[in-house]
């Protein structure tokens, strides 16, 4: 099962991955994506905060997200509930991702495990969205790791716990992490085709 622990590690590694490259141009495009590596980060707070806030009420709207306002910078980038207010300072925008991954980790320590909030991949508990929140924050730094040329390699047990909660239909005897990459179709798996259209199933079993 994935856990607030989980949450934290995967937003560490990211952190420390990040911190090396503050110097570096993070408005180039994310690998894959029509994202700069900065929206890129921003995607990956927001996310992370926005599960956090469904999983933090007690009265979640049963077919939709509590209604947290957001914005767009740009016609084709994120949507963004939570963006830094300086896009200069990388150091700053870390920071951002560490203090949105802190609540979501804070929020799944304390929430009763059977309390149950809407997404769009179907309504999920607290260690579902703990682990969307590891997916998210693990593939999209790939994005990021990849544009930005930095090594990148999030531990295979993290990767394992996340792929068993989401994505129960792909193979558990190859590589954990070329496994997340392939069922989030951004990699290629030997003996099975590449993913061009992909979803996870957030639903407890």
């Amino acid at each position: 099962m994935t856990t607030a622990d989980d949450v934290r590690t995967a937003v560490s590694l990211a952190a420390a991955t990040l911190r090396t490259a503050v110097g570096r141009d993070w408005h180039v495009p994310a690998d894959g994506l029509t994202w700069s590596c900065w929206e890129t980060v921003e995607h990956i707070a927001d996310d992370l905060f926005t599960y956090a806030a469904q999983v933090a009420s007690e009265n979640t709207p049963p077919d939709s997200h509590v209604p947290i306002g957001w914005r767009r910078s740009r016609p084709d980038g994120p949507a963004l509930t939570i963006y830094s207010e300086d896009t200069k300072n990388a150091e700053g925008l870390v920071q951002v991702l560490e203090s949105s991954g802190g609540l979501l980790a804070a929020v799944v320590t304390v929430a009763p495990p059977e309390r149950r909030a809407f997404h769009p991949y179907g309504a999920s508990d607290p260690a579902g969205f703990a682990a969307m929140g590891v997916v998210e924050t693990l593939v999209h730094l790939h994005d990021v790791a990849v544009a930005l040329d930095l090594p990148w390699a999030p531990p295979e047990e993290l990767c394992d716990r996340a792929l068993r909660r989401l994505f129960r239909e792909a193979p558990t005897t190859t590589g954990r992490w070329p496994t997340l990459l392939w069922a989030t179709g951004r990699g290629d798996l030997p003996g099975h085709p590449r993913r061009t259209d992909w979803k996870w199933d957030g639903t407890p079993a």
